[in-house]
């Protein structure tokens, strides 16, 4: 076993390099064509793009692990299936587990050392890739902004471009929106084209535009006055040629150092560890726990809610205890609102509308500005919390369907290996998105997000597993043609081609008693159990004793017919339907099937889901009876053909031989014919009636009876 488990290592481990390395450089090439926009005709020197392409290799081994373990599996094994390498070590009695076992613990060990990486290197590597990336952003901004979106990345102001030419950096057609006095006080700037740079400080955004317009409101001071007349729409127009102005830079443009990721509040997820990310969470749910009560305090002093009825009793107001004891008559509001005039009734309305309104936009403000954030942030942590536990799992589970998969498919190389991997890859890759982005937005619960995959991909491993050491044939179509066969109804055709060498020839004295036996079977079967009855479906144990006796009586003789030489017997053989296998949910007249009879709901479901089987079962016998005829008949032909052909044949060689023998009294010639003394009678033979009835039996006898009309 030892040297069997040390060819496996070897077998493995370089292929597994080898695969590790082809698919960290597909993802690497990924992540060039995505960024290489912001890379190109920036004047970097190579030891900043080398050590960009360095981290991002290290960033992106996460993804390329899992794959490589995929592909390395299934070409391993499936080398070992294709020069029957399996085969030799399953026939020493050596199961597939045990096989897989050195494998199993390489693989361990690699899961084991792939949590530690994502824990304590990961975090490292990210915020330094980050913070590469980010240098090589703000080298030149206007490349991150995208063509003919709004860009709302810049605090307090959003820029539309049409169309930015990638070679000059020039934006054309440009909108700038600055909402830093607020909405209602936004000035609005078009131009033509703009240009943006970065300070010498790096610490502000420089915008260069050329020939447009800037509105504003008159006097941005921020008064109500101002309001109104902003809300009237009188504005300022201004006119310019050439215009500069200058914003604070936003971090995703600014120059971020490693501790900067690590702290900002988009990225900071990125770039902790596992003991890190516990201590934020529960940071961020104390943080979470005090919004909320300041909210509830809000709420109980700004809003009208029906929470005093809640109340236990003996601490409500004594009026309103008093109420159920007492003859007084308390007012109602509604009593008070219809006391006043119409003006002072609208007054009232208009306020409460008001104060409801205000009361709703700050508690979304508050919802949406701290609540909703935090909590995005409490999900990002817990993604990359679990991320850390799913990967190594991930490289498990591969293993376990690409191991089994490649001792069923057998197929070596890079081919079908690639092309099972690169699905499989892409399906997992579906489904972690889709699971991340759901945590992350609050959908679904942060474990079964992150843990969606492996819930998917772990049922299949099983399953492949388990049919690999069974040694089941899943890969095989004609398995899956009989499947969909049986649910579709699709009949299976029979096919009787001419062998070439044939043992045994029929004996159609034989078959054609067993075909009159057959027909008559069949006919008095299908007049007994033309409808089945509901109990009879249930108690009768003979209907599927006498079907299968059909069955294989039908078998029987089809099988000797498929030794015969005469196309018209084997087309027609060809013709014979192929029964289906018909086993009702229990054995009849048992205890489970007696009680699905007196259970009238569940049995009649069952006698119903039955019929379709049942009335295809009566078409095929009403079938099989007709072709029972129509075989006979065309056995009988066969003979007459067959014994004018020879009658013919050996006319001709009596023309060239001399006969054996001749009994004038009989009327008789009696000739060798290919080693077979051959009988040829004449017409005027008295007993000629009596011989032409033999002809029936002719290969049966050592002798052939020939009528002779001439």
């Amino acid at each position: 076993m030892k040297r069997l488990y040390g060819y496996i290592l070897k077998t493995f481990i370089p292929l597994f390099l080898m695969t590790f390395a082809i698919c960290l450089f597909i993802v690497l090439m990924q992540f060039l064509w995505k960024y290489i926009d912001e890379m190109v005709g920036k004047g970097f020197e190579l030891s900043l793009l080398g050590e960009m392409f360095f981290y991002a290799a290290l960033q992106l081994v996460p993804m390329a692990l899992p794959l490589s373990v995929l592909l390395a599996s299934i070409m391993v094994f499936g080398n070992m299936g294709e020069s029957l390498e399996l085969l030799a070590i399953k026939s020493a009695g050596i199961s597939l587990i045990k096989i897989m076992r050195p494998l199993i613990i390489f693989i361990v060990c690699i899961s084991i050392g792939a949590f530690f990486y994502q824990d304590l290197a990961m975090p490292r590597i990210n915020a330094k890739s980050f913070s590469l990336l980010l240098t090589i952003r703000m080298a030149s901004p206007e490349l991150n902004i995208p063509e003919g979106v709004f860009y709302q990345e810049i605090d307090n102001t959003n820029i539309y471009a049409s169309r930015i030419d990638r070679s000059t950096g020039l934006l054309h057609d440009v909108f700038v929106y600055d909402l830093s006095n607020g909405f209602n006080q936004m000035r609005v700037t078009t131009a033509d084209s703009a240009r943006m740079s970065v300070s010498e400080d790096q610490t502000m955004l420089i915008f260069t535009l050329y020939n447009g317009q800037t509105a504003a409101p008159f006097n941005q001071t921020g008064n109500n006055r101002n309001r109104r007349t902003a809300a009237s729409g009188q504005f300022a127009r201004e006119t310019f040629d050439v215009k500069i102005f200058m914003v604070e830079q936003d971090l995703n443009l600014t120059h971020m150092t490693e501790e900067q990721i690590e702290e900002g509040a988009n990225t900071a997820h990125v770039a902790k560890n596992l003991i890190e990310l516990t201590v934020s969470i529960d940071s961020m749910r104390h943080v979470l726990d005090s919004i909320n009560i300041m909210d509830r305090q809000v709420m109980r002093t700004t809003a009208f809610l029906t929470h005093r009825n809640s109340f236990p009793y003996d601490e409500r107001d004594s009026i309103i205890a008093m109420k159920d004891f007492s003859d007084i008559i308390i007012p109602q509001p509604d009593m008070f609102f219809a006391s006043k005039d119409l003006q002072t009734q609208s007054a009232i309305l208009n306020s409460a509308i008001s104060r409801a309104e205000n009361n709703k936009n700050e508690f979304l403000f508050r919802s949406v500005g701290n609540k909703t954030a935090t909590q995005t942030r409490i999900n990002r942590h817990w993604i990359e919390w679990h991320r850390k536990f799913v990967m190594p799992v991930t490289c498990l589970i591969f293993f376990f369907i690409g191991a089994p998969l490649g001792s069923i498919v057998r197929k070596g190389g890079l081919g079908m290996p690639i092309v099972i991997s690169v699905l499989l890859f892409i399906v997992y890759y579906i489904l972690e998105n889709t699971g991340a982005k759901m945590a992350r937005d609050g959908v679904w619960v942060h474990w079964f997000g992150m843990w969606f995959p492996a819930f998917v991909l772990l049922p299949m491993g099983v399953f492949l597993t388990w049919k690999a050491m069974n040694d089941s044939t899943i890969m095989n179509a004609d398995t899956y043609m009989a499947f969909f066969r049986k649910i579709f109804f699709i009949r299976e055709k029979r096919s009787y081609p001419v062998k070439n060498v044939i043992i045994e020839k029929p004996d159609y004295k034989e078959i054609s008693v067993s075909l009159s036996e057959l027909s008559n079977n069949i006919n008095e079967y299908l007049t007994k159990y033309e409808h089945l009855p509901y109990k009879v479906f249930w108690t009768d144990i003979e209907y599927d004793k006498k079907l299968f006796t059909i069955k294989s009586s039908m078998e029987i003789i089809l099988n000797q017919l498929s030794n015969s030489r005469r196309s018209g017997e084997l087309v027609k053989a060809e013709e014979f339907p192929i029964f289906i296998n018909y086993v009702r949910p229990f054995k009849p007249d048992s205890r489970w099937a007696r009680l699905c009879m007196k259970v009238f709901p569940v049995g009649i479901i069952f006698k119903l889901i039955s019929m379709p089987f049942e009335m295809r079962i009566r078409k095929d016998l009403k079938n099989t009876e007709r072709l029972c005829g129509e075989m006979q008949d065309v056995i009988r032909q066969n003979l007459r053909d067959e014994a004018e052909y020879a009658f013919y044949d050996l006319l001709n060689k009596m023309q060239r031989n001399k006969p054996l023998d001749y009994d004038y009294n009989k009327k008789e010639y009696i000739f060798d014919y290919d080693g077979n003394k051959c009988l040829v009678v004449w017409e005027d033979d008295p007993n000629f009636e009596t011989k032409l009835n033999l002809l029936q039996k002719w290969e049966n006898e050592k002798y052939v009876i020939i009528h002779n009309d001439e």
